[in-house]
């Protein structure tokens, strides 16, 4: 069996060998845990050199954010299908798949984690992956008040919270299953909560 390895070219990172990495990163994570995760087990599975890793990357860490990153930006686009109960019927279920079934999600956890006992990575985590989690919840309720369906004065973070953070807090605390029926009382309590 031949050994395919993955080479950088003259103008930068190889997409080929970028892409290669940062799957191999989730692999591993969603195998092995947080700790089981080396750049050394990184470039023998994604079948690059060691020294490769480090010129693109200073650490695991920032492999795993990159992946994330990348992930949610690829997978986790919030719909826009022309009313608020729509798009969040439709988003909320997508975002809890993303978070508990998916090698993001478990990269998520495993950084989160991390974040609790590392404040510079504590920083990151919130920078490169609460912030644009909660641009994209915040979106959904930015085009509703667009629509008139939201009060232009709505606190949008206390909003964000009151929608999504349940479902964060099954994710990161309780390991409570995330059914769609949960997903549509959340709807359904935050929709009746507006109105009032």
């Amino acid at each position: 069996m031949t050994n395919t390895r993955h080479h950088g070219n003259r103008h930068g990172r190889s997409e080929q060998a970028r892409q290669a990495v940062l799957e191999a990163a989730d692999d591993i994570l969603v195998e092995r845990g947080f700790a089981g995760v080396t750049v050394e087990g990184i470039a023998a599975r994604a079948g690059v050199a060691k020294q490769t890793i480090y010129r693109w990357w200073p650490s695991k860490i920032d492999i795993l954010l990159d992946a994330f990153v990348a992930d949610m930006n690829e997978e986790l686009t919030p719909p826009d299908l022309g009313s608020l109960t729509d798009d969040l019927a439709a988003y909320l279920p997508m975002l809890a798949t993303f978070l508990t079934e998916t090698d993001q999600g478990a990269v998520l956890r495993a950084l989160a984690g991390q974040a609790q006992h590392d404040p510079a990575m504590a920083t990151r985590f919130r920078d490169e992956c609460v912030l644009p989690l909660r641009a994209r919840d915040r979106s959904l309720l930015e085009r509703a008040i667009a629509r008139s369906e939201l009060p232009a004065e709505l606190d949008l973070d206390s909003a964000i919270d009151q929608l999504v953070g349940p479902i964060y807090y099954r994710v990161l605390v309780t390991g409570e299953p995330i059914t769609r029926e949960f997903t549509d009382s959340l709807i359904r309590d935050f929709l009746a909560m507006m109105r009032r």
